[in-house]
């Protein structure tokens, strides 16, 4: 199912700094009408507000919070597109003193905050079709790295909620993208350790234009995403994208 963010009105979280920020200056550079810049602390979106004007909104998203979701839907009815981007990352083994802690964050982050956000937009993104729900997971979704597993578990169930998405949402007219990119220029990345291998966010934001207008569902931008992605591929096509039921 193509997309072409040309001309459509996009709502992106996490959009003060990182990949969100790169997400909505692409967005607008391709000729997005509008995006709203979703973040916890609105003053954050001074700078994207002062560099392109009008065509961004701050709007109040904090992923842990639903009602903050919920106002921001009613708010923004007009949305055709909307990437959920933001998500958090604690440095945990399995064996780590805090590993439960960390995993309850960031299940609550990165999986219900994506659940929260798809049952808040999908009949918006219905009423506005054609319509397209990206969600911003990881590499870390299908190879397990030990000093941050807890995050790779979270992200591997945000890939699962995903691929239930695609199906639903695919009968409303909404396309849905699964990113996975690997150690991309941002804090998470250095956080994690992988700063050295760091690529420019350029690579996501342009690989989401490319995979929404050619209509896929998989989109590993970089290198490091390519190099885990590739060999992926086959398994993805026959069993991910199909319908194994009817086999």
């Amino acid at each position: 199912m193509s997309f072409d963010v040309q001309g459509k009105t996009a709502l992106v979280t996490g959009a003060n700094r990182g990949i969100g920020k790169a997400i909505v200056e692409s967005f607008i550079q391709h000729g997005a009408a509008k995006v709203y810049a979703a973040v916890r602390n609105l003053d954050s979106a001074n700078a994207l507000i002062e560099a392109h004007g009008e065509k961004v909104a701050a709007i109040e998203i904090d992923l842990a919070n639903p009602q903050t979701i919920t106002t921001a839907a009613q708010v923004a009815s007009d949305v055709q597109l909307v990437v959920n981007n933001a998500g958090v990352l604690r440095i945990a083994t399995p064996l780590a003193d805090d590993a439960i802690d960390a995993l309850e964050y960031e299940i609550n982050i990165n999986v219900f905050g994506l659940i929260r956000m798809a049952q808040a937009f999908a009949p918006i993104l219905k009423a506005n079709r054609p319509g397209a729900f990206v969600q911003l997971n990881s590499v870390a979704s299908l190879k397990c790295f030990p000093t941050f597993a807890t995050y790779g578990a979270s992200k591997a169930a945000a890939y699962a909620i995903t691929q239930a998405l695609r199906e639903l949402l695919e009968q409303q007219g909404t396309a849905v993208l699964s990113v996975h990119p690997g150690p991309i220029a941002t804090d998470m990345a250095d956080a994690a350790g992988f700063g050295d291998r760091a690529e420019p966010t350029s690579r996501v934001t342009d690989g989401i234009i490319a995979a929404l207008q050619a209509g896929d569902f998989h989109l590993f931008p970089g290198d490091f995403g390519k190099h885990i992605g590739d060999p992926y591929q086959n398994f993805a096509k026959s069993i991910i994208e199909v319908n194994v039921m009817e086999a």
